[in-house]
């Protein structure tokens, strides 16, 4: 084990971090327990038999914590109503009261429940998004008071037995955090941390601690440093999982699973939540598909220490030397596999992005168009569209030598032909490689291994390759026999998705029994969820809860019917006032509910048009795109 670990037991064998164990009600968190999953209600806390309703139907699809908002002291108080109704009807699962900006309402519930979630960013600190100088004076002043405001919740919940989670998110940080840390993990963890040091001057303990934001590169750091953090002053809290925002549909499974898998990856959670715009009884089958993936013992032990010390707590991306269009400073890239088609045609490319108009003789190309397609021992007779490359087994490419491909090798193969030009030379990390003696020189690597527990072999990899100071571009070749989608969009999306974060992989060639359609789908998803190829617009849009004040399924859908096609820009689609425009940070357009029938739209974190009607809202954010140029027409 190397030296350096500082945020999980060991880089190179998964082993779960072991946290002090949190008892929630009937439900233990952390320790040996298993993970356990959790999500929220959609209704008005102050709707009695619809969040019992909706919390029965959240409890018989597996939720083992049930979250309601109670932004004020009536929705507070009204949690013993609810509770009393589940216990009523013969639930007793543990109840978490969501508290934001109102302390009062956070000391009621920690008389009624068995936990309240406290957001150090809104709770006692102030975010009126000012730049304001702080002094260490006044600094250490504003601390202070937060301490009095803060205590009295610390004793009421060790007086009841209560638990708390201190949830930081990245959004929501306050004025003074920003003044000293900036928009930072960093400043996430010490916001988090000042929480912490007033639950431990108080000797209470029953904490479960969260770093969430909607950027997964932000999460998976600010989660890695709060581990290091904890560890250096001998802390291990339970760590609750999640990514804020993640959307509805493909793009919110993909972005739960890199960001909430990267940490899993490497032994780090205790709970978990996938946030998705849909209703929350939809979320658990989803985070229970993703926590199997982690529940099978590792089916191998390397022994292997690193003398390369590697940065996990920002992104760098690795230095390779650029080929073609793969590494360097290029964006990563896709491949398609059509190697199982007996006969291709020209309509095949259609599942990777390319359509051939006949009549014009032209290729029309999608912002999701694969860079590369692997044809096997199979061949073509037609032109392919000039950005396209194929990439063919060595024999079939040695007899046809078509200019606009290239060969794949065994390592076998190259030792005994050493071809000349450029080639794509495939390695099975499963068996055990001298990487001093691979090529370097007009080569990219393509890694693959059959093993389920995929992190710590490509991560040694890695590392082999750091070593030798080996700049070779890398492409992640991952293959499943999964049948299901949404299994295998959880699945590759953790696989890949840290490998990303952590700025090792060039391009990514995903094989499975789906479609090309959804093979391709998922491979661009996985690389606009790391923010290392944007192809699409992307929504921050959160789930739904008590504070909603419009149909968000419905709202998310009607703007992304409008602006789907816009590249690159991000949405941030907000409830409430609290979800927005903090948890849309680095949004370049936001929608936020501000009102019954009232949004207020935003450009980044400044407010541009209050209270505009809901029915206007949609249109008025278009033209509000429009005033900042960022508008193109769509292709009809």
């Amino acid at each position: 084990m190397s030296e350096q670990v500082t945020f999980c037991n060991d880089l190179f064998n998964r082993e779960r971090f072991e946290t002090r164990e949190v008892i929630i009600g009937k439900t233990a968190i952390g320790g040996k327990n298993p993970i356990r999953i959790q999500s929220m209600t959609t209704t008005d806390t102050l709707d009695t038999m619809g969040s019992v309703e909706e919390s029965i139907r959240m409890i018989d699809a597996g939720c083992e914590l049930v979250r309601l908002t109670a932004p004020s002291k009536k929705e507070a108080e009204n949690l013993r109503a609810i509770k009393n109704e589940l216990v009523r009807r013969g639930y007793d699962t543990p109840l978490v009261a969501d508290i934001h900006f109102t302390p009062n309402a956070a000391e009621i519930a920690a008389k009624l429940i068995e936990k309240v979630r406290v957001n150090p960013g809104n709770y006692a600190d102030k975010k009126k998004f000012e730049e304001i100088d702080y002094t260490e004076a006044s600094y250490q002043a504003e601390l202070k008071r937060i301490e009095e405001k803060f205590t009295p919740l610390v004793l009421l919940c060790k007086e009841h037995g209560t638990a708390m989670r201190i949830g930081t998110n990245h959004g929501s940080l306050s004025d003074r955090i920003l003044s000293r840390f900036g928009d930072t993990p960093e400043g996430m963890v010490q916001s988090a941390m000042e929480f912490i040091d007033i639950c431990r001057k108080n000797d209470y303990h029953d904490l479960v601690i969260s770093m969430k934001a909607s950027n997964t590169l932000v999460m998976v750091q600010a989660y890695r440093l709060l581990v290091k953090t904890m560890k250096e002053q001998g802390m291990n809290y339970p760590l609750h999982l999640g990514v804020t925002e993640a959307g509805d549909g493909e793009d919110g499974r993909i972005k739960s699973a890199v960001g909430i898998g990267a940490l899993l990856e490497d032994g780090l959670g205790d709970t978990i939540r996938v946030s998705l715009t849909e209703d929350p009884e939809f979320e658990i089958p989803v985070a229970r598909k993703l926590v199997q993936k982690f529940q099978s013992k590792p089916d191998y032990k390397l022994n292997y220490s690193s003398k390369i010390k590697l940065d996990y707590f920002q992104h760098n991306k690795r230095l390779t030397n650029p080929l073609l269009n793969i590494g360097g400073s290029n964006t990563s890239i896709v491949f398609s596999d059509l190697s199982k088609k007996e006969n291709i045609v020209s309509t095949n490319f259609f599942g990777f992005g390319y359509t051939y108009s006949r009549q014009l003789d032209k290729w029309n190309i999608s912002d999701q168009a694969a860079d590369f397609v692997y044809l096997g021992d199979r061949s073509i007779d037609f032109e392919i569209p000039g950005t396209l490359r194929l990439i063919q087994n060595y024999n079939t490419w040695k007899k046809y030598r078509r200019p606009d491909a290239y060969p794949l090798c065994t390592l076998e193969e190259y030792r005994q032909n050493k071809p000349v030009g450029l080639i794509f030379l495939l390695l099975d990390l499963d068996v055990e490689i001298n990487v001093s003696e691979l090529p370097k020189e007009q080569t990219v690597y393509i890694i693959e291994t059959k093993k389920h527990q995929k992190t710590q072999i490509i991560r040694k990899f890695q590392h082999e390759l750091a070593e030798s100071k080996n700049q070779v571009p890398i492409i992640l070749k991952l293959s499943y026999e999964l049948e299901e989608l949404e299994m295998l969009q959880l699945y590759a999306s953790s696989d890949a998705g840290i490998h990303f974060i952590d700025g090792f992989a060039d391009g990514l060639w995903i094989t499975a029994p789906q479609s090309l359609i959804d093979l391709n789908s998922l491979s661009f998803g996985i690389l606009q969820a790391t923010r290392t190829r944007i192809s699409k617009t992307e929504y921050i849009s959160c789930p739904s809860c008590g504070r909603t004040l419009f149909d968000l399924q419905e709202t998310t859908a009607k703007i992304r019917e409008r602006t789907s096609h816009l590249k690159g820009i991000k949405i941030g689609i907000m409830g409430c006032i609290v979800n927005g425009p903090g948890e849309m940070a680095d949004a370049d357009y936001g929608y936020v509910g501000t009102g019954p029938g009232k949004i207020n739209l935003y450009k980044e974190k400044t407010v541009v048009k209050k209270n505009v009607s809901e029915k206007e809202a949609v249109d008025a954010l278009i033209q509000l795109i429009r005033e900042h140029g960022d508008w193109i027409e769509p292709n009809k």
